[in-house]
């Protein structure tokens, strides 16, 4: 009895919701979903710049904030040309949660080494990247949404979690180069 009212409810909620044409939203709808997200995020972002800045403050870093909310230090200068777009770069790297747990290192696993501008890693050590030369060390905070956003690696990030990469650049082969 239990089954058959269940398939019947079923039966009618697909029906009714088979009958109900869908309408395009309009502009103030879009506008009225769109406005508290905004908000939610913008609290989200300002929640992760306050807890990096106590973060970094404790430990006494010097850091620098980008206008795409990269927290950087770079604490021993390289030489050279800045790194840009096209240039392929090896560094050596460890990667932290705030918490102090250690993720990735390249004593464990290896240097790593990426073409710049090609999107393959961090949004935010993309961004990094681009203020070193050959021979600089430097740590970037990375909040979640230029690290590994919403989901987290699947591995060790955990999901929205803001990570420390302190890298060191080991060399850069530049775009145009007779070494490529």
């Amino acid at each position: 009895m239990v089954k058959s009212i269940f398939i019947l409810f079923f039966a009618i909620l697909l029906v009714y919701s088979c009958k109900n044409e869908r309408t395009k939203p309009t502009e103030k709808q879009i506008k009225e979903y769109k406005e508290p997200l905004i908000k939610v995020n913008k609290q989200l972002v300002d929640k992760d710049i306050a807890r990096i800045k106590g973060y970094y403050i404790r430990r006494k870093w010097d850091m620098t904030l980008t206008k795409a909310g990269l927290f950087y230090e770079i604490y021993k200068a390289g030489s050279g040309d800045t790194i840009k777009d096209g240039d392929i770069v090896e560094f050596n790297y460890k990667v932290d949660l705030l918490s102090g747990k250690t993720c990735y290192n390249s004593d464990e696993l290896g240097t790593k080494s990426f073409r710049v501008g090609t999107g393959r890693v961090e949004k935010g050590l993309e961004k990094g990247i681009l203020l070193l030369q050959k021979g600089s060390k430097a740590r970037f905070i990375m909040a979640p949404f230029l690290a590994h956003g919403l989901i987290g690696d699947e591995k060790c990030i955990t999901p929205l979690s803001t990570i420390i990469y302190d890298v060191e650049v080991i060399d850069v082969i530049r775009k145009n180069n007779d070494n490529l």
